[in-house]
This record gives C-alpha cells, structure tokens and sequence, in this order.
C-alpha cells in the first residue's frame, strides 16, 4: 500500500515537472466579434511556464501583409495609440475600425522552458454598421406593365440584408401570405435588394423605402411615391387617326398645288416669260416658209 501511494506522488510530480517545463497559452476568446468604434480584448493567456521573463510578440495577417502590432516591449504600428498590453500577454484594442478586421498572432518564447515558443492565433471580425443605402423607384407605371426596385448599400460588413416597405408597411417575402397584399405580385431578395413587380397593379402604388440591415445596425433610404395610372387605349387609337387623317389631307394639298402649278421653278415664271400660245407657234412656221418660198422665186 506505501508503495502504491509512493508510486502515485512520483507521477504526480513527474506530470507536474513536465508540465512546467513547457510554455502553453490559452485563450478564453479566439474569435472575438465587435462593433465598429468599440473596444476589444484579444485574449492570450499563459497556462504553464517555468522562465520568469518570456519574450511576448504580436502579428497582424492582414491580405497578405505582416505587421507587428506588440515588439520590443511596445504598441507599434497602427494601433500605436489604439491599444495596450494587459494582464502580460493579452491586446485590447480600443475604438475598433474595419481595418483591424485581420489574423492576430500571440507569441511567447521561453528559452528555460523544454517547449521553447508557443502561438495562438485569434481572429478578429469587426462589423461595420450600413450606411444609408441608394434606393431607386420609377415615378410612374402603366397597369399591366413590369416594375423593378432597387437598393444598394456597399459600406456595411457583413454585407446587409434588405428589405421593402410601401406605405410604411414592410412587404411580406411572398405577397400571397398577407391579405393585404394577395393581389400583388412581386418578388423581393433580400441579398441584392430588388424588388421586381411581374404585372403591376392599381393597389401597387404609395411610398416605398427600403432598410439596409446586419448585426451591426441598420439604414434605410427616404421614400418614394409610385403611381399606378391606366392606359387609355381609346384615346391612342383616336390620336394615331387624327395623325393619319392630318397627313392625308396634307399630301391631297400637295397634290393640288402641284396640278395648278404653285410649284414651277422660277426660270419657268420670270417677269417676261409668257408661255407660247399653239396657234402663234404654227403662224410663226408658216410666215417663215412663205418667206423662203419667196426669197427663192426671186432668186431665180
């Protein structure tokens, strides 16, 4: 029995020896989410250690870049003036903006210890409220015709869900489920923010806005009147007659003018011109035959 109890102290202490002799961090948090403009803790905590004085360092991966963001005992970089060291090795980071979205790396080195250097790595989401979106809606639609919506918000991370309202009512993912807007026929994605009316009808127009939302917040655009008018068939019909009927008498006009001769080039119609008469032109041959009739007689 002492023997066995011997036995398990030796292991105990074994354990622990060993243990000691490397360095292991922890972290209550390795995936840290915070709002834009807040303060944040990176979380490095070590577990086991046996060198009194480790070297603590910190990196940031950021699209391909690698920064120091703790070295030489000091905040470098761009958090300089953002953050400091707290509890040893922990980061907090204080008015947080999306650019410290990124890959932060804890490292501590212990040359007494048998494990000399460990990591861990933590990342870091920062969310970024939308801003008011651009939000497009057509003045006027004929009954009948197709309509199309949109809005766009490209500053908010992650990327917004949208959603319509009309009057302010939000519009139902399918119209069919609200008896408000079963005669509607619409279809909203709440990915890209459009909202695309097949055939629209009279209970279509009012106001419509549209709201940028994701975890960090929400924006919505002012909105939008709609009109709804109806086609009047019977007034195109008689417009397109009236046209034909103006052209029609205008070509008659043309017509005539041109039988009575208001169109004859100038050269035709000078001040001395007189068209000749039929018979004038047949005296006229017949005086200069006689004429040479009478010269050849007298010739001979």
């Amino acid at each position: 029995m002492a023997m066995a109890k011997l036995a398990s102290v030796f292991i105990l202490f074994t354990t622990y020896c060993c243990r000691s002799m490397a360095v292991e961090l922890t972290s209550n948090n390795q995936h840290p989410v915070v709002n834009e403009f807040q303060s944040v803790e990176l979380s490095c905590i070590i577990k086991s250690i046996s060198t009194p004085d480790p070297r603590i360092e910190w990196k940031k991966f950021r699209g391909g870049d690698t920064t120091y963001v703790y070295f030489q005992g000091k905040i470098s970089g761009a958090l300089e003036n953002r953050a400091e060291l707290r509890e040893t090795t922990s980061i907090v980071i204080h008015n947080t903006t999306r650019t410290d979205s990124a890959t932060y790396r804890c490292e501590v080195s212990a040359h007494l210890d048998e494990k000399k250097l460990d990591e861990l790595s933590i990342e870091l989401t920062v969310q970024v409220k939308p801003v008011v979106p651009r939000c497009s809606v057509p003045q006027s639609v004929p009954v009948g015709k197709s309509a199309s919506l949109t809005c766009v918000e490209t500053e908010g991370f992650p990327l917004p869900t949208y959603h319509w309202y009309r009057d302010n009512e939000p519009l139902p993912d399918n119209p069919k489920s609200s008896p408000k807007f079963f005669n509607s026929s619409y279809t909203a994605d709440p990915k890209d923010g459009t909202l695309k009316f097949s055939e629209v009808k009279k209970v279509d127009a009012g106001e419509y806005y549209c709201v940028a939302k994701n975890p960090a917040g929400m924006a919505r655009c002012g909105p939008q009147l709609m009109e709804v008018y109806d086609i009047n068939i019977a007034g195109i019909v008689g417009g397109v007659l009236v046209v034909l009927t103006v052209l029609l008498l205008i070509g008659i006009g043309i017509s005539c003018a041109y039988k009575r001769g208001y169109f004859v080039s100038k050269q035709q119609t000078g001040k001395n011109y007189k068209p000749p008469a039929k018979g004038d032109a047949v005296d006229s041959k017949q005086e200069e035959e006689g004429d040479f009739r009478h010269k050849s007689s007298f010739v001979i």
